[in-house]
């Protein structure tokens, strides 16, 4: 990949709407390219000031009811429903309505479609997960024994992310890995399941954490916090079973 691809890629990847596929392969170009990954870092710092410090103004009633009332259709039938004026009609001016109904459309697009936080995590996650299987790099340190894996991950991590051993349960602890997500470094414990692996990605909780559970490109993927930790899971394994584990890292101390 050049970096002139690489630079198409940036705002689908870093808005959350690139493919997984190309996310792979777009993250081991930045794996590989300190200048392409400073450009995804500034523009997500870019991103996430527009998201934070930027002014929203609530549109008007007499802008924001004729113009859902025109994009929903009518609420009852034609023959007790009384004709709407155009939305033309209650506005200045032509030039400032077509302004003002493009700018209120671009508004609820942009609010209801663009993925936020949770949907770009959730892509992140899932191709780093799919990128360690098909290199068949799990983990960079390989123990069942939490107390192996737990200070080798809090000596190169700027937090000390909870390991606990699931063995008991039927969820064998291989071992953990180091990956990137959300801009940071984070923690990936990676347990097994029978024949299945399942990566949990730990790292602190950066305000109120929205729980996910959905299946994506045929792997499952569920996420929730506890301790002021967010962890997510992803594998093949069954929606029944990966919330077995969800549930039992949920309750279970470190």
């Amino acid at each position: 990949m050049t970096n002139e691809e690489a630079g198409a890629m940036l705002h689908a990847y870093v808005d959350g709407e690139l493919e997984p596929s190309r996310c792979v392969e777009l993250e081991a170009h930045l794996a590989a390219n300190p200048a392409a990954r400073a450009a995804c870092e500034r523009l997500r710092g870019m991103s996430a000031a527009i998201r934070e410090k930027a002014d929203y103004h609530a549109a008007p009633a007499t802008l924001l009811g004729p113009l859902l009332a025109q994009v929903s259709g009518p609420a009852a039938s034609p023959a007790t429903s009384a004709p709407r004026p155009s939305i033309w009609r209650l506005l200045p001016g032509t030039g400032v309505a077509m302004a003002a109904a493009a700018f209120l459309t671009w508004t609820i697009a942009t609010g209801y479609l663009r993925p936020g936080e949770t949907e770009r995590i959730t892509q992140e996650v899932l191709s780093s997960h799919v990128r360690a299987t098909l290199a068949q790099h799990s983990f960079d340190v390989a123990s069942s024994d939490q107390h192996t894996v737990k200070p080798w991950l809090s000596s190169r991590l700027n937090y000390s992310p909870p390991v606990i051993d699931l063995s008991a349960q039927g969820f064998e602890l291989r071992g953990a890995r180091l990956d990137y997500v959300g801009g940071q470094p984070v923690a990936v414990l990676v347990y097994q399941r029978r024949h299945h692996v399942i990566d949990a990605y730990v790292r602190p909780a950066h305000g109120p954490a929205a729980a996910v559970s959905l299946t994506r490109d045929g792997f499952n993927i569920q996420s929730f916090a506890r301790d002021g930790m967010e962890f997510w899971l992803v594998s093949d394994l069954n929606r029944n079973e990966l919330s077995d584990l969800a549930r039992l890292l949920a309750q279970n101390p470190a």
